[in-house]
């Protein structure tokens, strides 16, 4: 049977690199398409030309039906296994289907399946227990080598930041375990917008006036209570007012607007300021048959206000709209691309979609902040070379000038190393080259500078606030927070002495005629050298005072009092953790 429909060459693009995956390993696999990029197509194509049993799961209903639609249009007859669409259907040899119905109904899926599709994959969270992850464990019990592909246009998660660990453009996310293992694919949202598969956002910045909710406490999801927002946005009714006002004023020239507040009673407020007759309000209450009337009036062009709670941001397909007010405050960057990609398909006469955000989110569609929070607002992303491998890492950092990097935050390289040459099978290394490190004292590894235990012998690795908890007990042991270091060269040997924010000052030195002393100033000082970027192995005394600037200075210097003077014993880098630093306030 051939396909009604030409893919997009992106799309098939997407399809090729998942087979050309799965014919080498079984492990998982993430496609990233923009909202509107047309990832049903890609499902319908890859379940297609599947010659076994495959599953298709998500989260809304919506989703489920229009993922089928798409297939049934190849001509072919699938399943659907939705409580929401009073179907139970799992004896086809694909099936689409919710994901918890299939996780209500586990023992209807008994059946060897090749492989799970898993859309707006976002979602899955590595918990063990999740009702996907239980889905992907049955199944594996009937095949070990079944296959799992996710799809989503925001492969992130807040708290967890990346879905997946490795990227097929030579580049690891984070060293921690992720949901997925791979990400095959990948189409940037400005692809999508100057081809003209999607409509180009108009971004602007709320005129009138807008929330402030930075003063509110977070969960550790970056989120806000409800009962703190409603409290806040209680004593601002002027100002929901004003901007109801100029969204109104602002949408006489657009077709449909979507209003994204930030609580049921936010909800109910912003819908009382716009015209009854134009505005359907639509929050997780709504009765699922009212909900399904008022949206399909909406995509009529019957309603022309679309006020909603967290219910429309994925799933929801209305081409014609074209302004999205954001009157919620959101750490997701995941959710926030998901509400703005609701304006971004395309259709006749629409020339863009305007998007205003009123709660000061402060999200770069285009490139936004994943992974380590920004460290402070100056930051910047800045491009840092890996002395070991070469590859072109982009860390938070700063710069002066004339744009070249003076300091960044990057702790270990991001690139990835392919096996050696006639090795098979063997999945791509991460570089271990940290700019960023803590030693182990028992083997000599290197580790991250929050790690607990060595990697490399496993044992435990003191604790720098035990280190200086510990030290500031002892009578004759004395803490320094060091503000800086000046050098003095005698010959072979250099003096070292270490400044504190007080006037303290501490001071070492280290004979460069003695390789012993070279190593260890090198292991300290010259792997650090230049805030990592250049690591340098100096062979005398003379040279790295020549190079004084850009010598790293410790944050913490601990000595212990001897007869006559006070010896240094442990310098402390790259510290992290509950004692102020020089400087600091």
């Amino acid at each position: 049977m051939n396909a009604p429909f030409k893919l997009r060459p992106y799309q098939r693009e997407a399809v090729d690199a998942t087979l050309a995956h799965f014919r080498k390993t079984d492990e998982s696999a993430v496609i990233v398409l923009p909202t509107g990029a047309g990832k049903s197509l890609v499902i319908a194509e890859l379940a297609r030309v599947a010659k076994r049993k495959i599953l298709v799961v998500t989260h809304v209903k919506e989703l489920v039906e229009q993922n089928h639609a798409k297939y049934q249009s190849y001509g072919l007859t699938g399943g659907i296994f939705s409580a929401g669409l009073k179907r139970k259907e799992s004896h086809h040899q694909v099936t689409f289907a919710s994901v918890q119905s299939v996780s209500a109904n586990l023992d209807q899926f008994r059946d060897e399946y090749s492989l799970v599709i898993i859309d707006e994959c976002h979602r899955v969270s590595g918990e063990e227990t999740s009702q996907y992850q239980r889905i992907i464990e049955l199944l594996r019990q009937q095949n070990d080598s079944l296959k799992v592909l996710g799809l989503t246009a925001t492969p992130y998660r807040l708290a967890m930041g990346w879905i997946y660990r490795y990227h097929y453009r030579g580049f690891v996310r984070g060293e921690d375990d992720k949901p997925f293992q791979h990400c095959i694919y990948e189409l940037p949202l400005s692809y999508m917008i100057n081809r003209g598969y999607l409509t180009r956002p108009e971004l602007v910045n709320a005129a009138v006036t807008q929330y402030d909710f930075s003063a509110l406490p977070q969960n550790r999801f970056g989120e806000y209570a409800e009962m703190d927002v409603n409290q806040l946005l209680s004593k601002h009714k002027r100002v929901t007012r004003a901007i109801i006002e100029q969204v109104v004023e602002l949408a006489a020239e657009r077709q449909g607007v979507m209003i994204f507040a930030a609580t049921v009673e936010h909800a109910r407020e912003v819908a009382g300021y716009l015209p009854e007759h134009e505005t359907a309000l639509i929050t997780g209450a709504t009765d699922l048959k009212d909900r399904d009337l008022l949206i399909q009036r909406f995509k009529q062009r019957q309603l022309k206000y679309l006020v909603n709670v967290s219910v429309l941001t994925t799933g929801f397909d209305a081409p014609h709209v074209d302004f999205i007010a954001i009157l919620r405050p959101t750490q997701s960057v995941s959710l926030y691309q998901q509400i703005v990609g609701r304006g971004l398909r395309l259709d006749e006469g629409k020339q863009d979609c305007l998007v205003i955000d009123y709660a000061g989110n402060h999200v770069n569609l285009h490139h936004p902040e994943v992974g380590e929070p920004k460290p402070n607002p100056d930051s910047e992303p800045v491009q840092v070379f890996c002395p070991g491998c070469g590859f072109a890492n982009i860390f938070w950092g700063k710069t002066d000038g004339e744009g070249l990097v003076i300091e960044h935050y990057g702790r270990r390289c991001q690139g990835l190393l392919e096996p050696a040459d006639g090795v098979q099978d063997e999945r791509p290394q991460q570089c271990d080259y940290r700019f960023r490190f803590k030693e182990c004292p028992h083997c000599g590894a290197e580790n991250d500078i929050a790690a607990r235990n060595c990697h490399q012998c496993h044992k435990a690795i003191i604790d720098p606030d035990d280190q200086l908890r510990d030290a500031l007990k002892l009578k004759d042991a004395m803490v320094i927070r060091c503000a800086g270091i000046s050098l003095v060269a005698d010959g072979s040997k250099l003096k070292i002495t270490y400044h504190g924010e007080d006037g303290e000052e501490l001071g070492e030195s280290f004979d460069f005629s003695k390789p012993g002393q070279r190593a260890v100033f090198n292991k300290l000082f010259g792997r650090r050298f230049a805030n990592s970027q250049a690591p340098k192995a100096f062979s005398s005394a003379d040279e790295v005072l020549e190079l004084e600037a850009l010598l790293p200075a410790p944050d913490f210097v601990i000595a212990r009092k001897q007869k006559h003077y006070w010896q240094v014993q442990e310098r402390v880098f790259d510290y992290q953790g509950q004692f102020r630093k020089a400087n600091e306030v």
